[in-house]
């Protein structure tokens, strides 16, 4: 592994795949997406030979790592060489500088991955004249703004009842073979199910999220409560007119990535964002330890330089 003092590498184990880069870009105030990416990262170089750079949220005054810290995501730059983007920020208002690299990535055709609060990924407050304003979450004129845009959703309300009632994932029987779906049977998390509105045209739900009644996996499902597409497929037809993979979950906060089958999820769908094939059910099994915070708004690790996630 190399790293930069505000981002960090992990150089992919042997060649099978090792000249993929994937940037991880982590920010959100609640999800410990600052935890979970560098997990993940780990997972993808370790047992599967991507490069993966991850990338947080630094309060440019004490160089930590800082959730709050809403305008600055140092490295972007590095969406320049990558083959594959891992969005899970929220309500970021990034400066111009910073945004043009996210957003030149998502008009070149490159594929894009989205992780729970990707969906109001940006919030423009601060500079309603900025050029990017129009990504903002609930953006009229762009409609719902990126989430809807690229991913195919954006923020409309928790579904179940936050923090008292926990998501079980279903496989769309009419996606089963999906390859994103390979090995994958038994997802659980304690994040709830997000609502959705009305996913586009082209989304393949391959996921169902079910309300369940309580915080255990074994608790039954929230009676005459519908599910919710928590996992799809789309194509993103951006203004550099190539068309981009796009997956996304609202799933993936760092506790609910305790979860191997939700892992697994999620390294399938790296790799189909790439096109490229697993071969068969894929290794998600955990690099080092892992010992997740659980979700809360100010719960995250105070302190912490991204080294810190090595």
């Amino acid at each position: 592994m190399t790293e930069d003092r505000n981002w960090i590498h992990f150089k992919g184990a042997g060649q099978a795949n090792g000249k993929r880069h994937i940037v991880l870009v982590s920010g959100d105030e609640e999800y410990r997406s600052e935890e979970a990416l560098p997990m993940l990262a780990k997972i993808l170089a370790t047992h599967h030979g991507f490069d993966c750079t991850v990338l947080f949220a630094i309060n440019p005054e004490t160089g930590l790592i800082d959730p709050g810290c809403q305008t600055n995501i140092p490295g972007l730059s590095q969406l320049e060489t990558a083959d594959l983007m891992i969005l899970f920020t929220r309500f970021r208002e990034l400066p111009d500088d910073q945004m043009k690299h996210i957003v030149d990535y998502t008009n070149s055709g490159r594929p894009v991955m989205g992780l729970r609060t990707a969906t109001h990924a940006f919030m423009y407050s601060r500079d309603l004249g900025s050029p990017y304003a129009k990504y903002s979450w609930k953006n009229e004129a762009f409609d719902g703004g990126y989430g809807r845009q690229v991913l195919g959703e954006t923020w409309i309300s928790h579904h179940g009842h936050h923090g008292h009632e926990s998501t079980r994932g279903l496989v769309n029987p009419n996606h089963a073979d999906h390859p994103v779906l390979i090995g994958v049977e038994d997802i659980w998390g304690p994040t709830d199910v997000y609502k959705t509105s009305k996913l586009p045209d082209d989304a393949s739900i391959l996921v169902e999220g079910q309300v369940l009644s309580g915080m255990d996996p074994q608790d039954a499902p929230k009676a005459d409560t519908p599910t919710m597409p928590i996992a799809w497929t789309r194509d993103y037809h951006g203004e550099g007119g190539k068309p981009s993979r796009v997956f996304c979950t609202t799933m993936g906060a760092a506790p609910d990535l305790v979860c191997h089958d939700l892992r697994r999820l999620l390294v399938n769908a790296a790799y189909w964002c790439m096109d490229e094939s697993t071969g068969g059910p894929c290794c998600a099994d955990i690099v080092g330890p892992y010992n997740p915070t659980y979700f809360g708004f100010g719960t995250y690790k105070q302190g912490l330089s991204p080294s810190s996630y090595q």
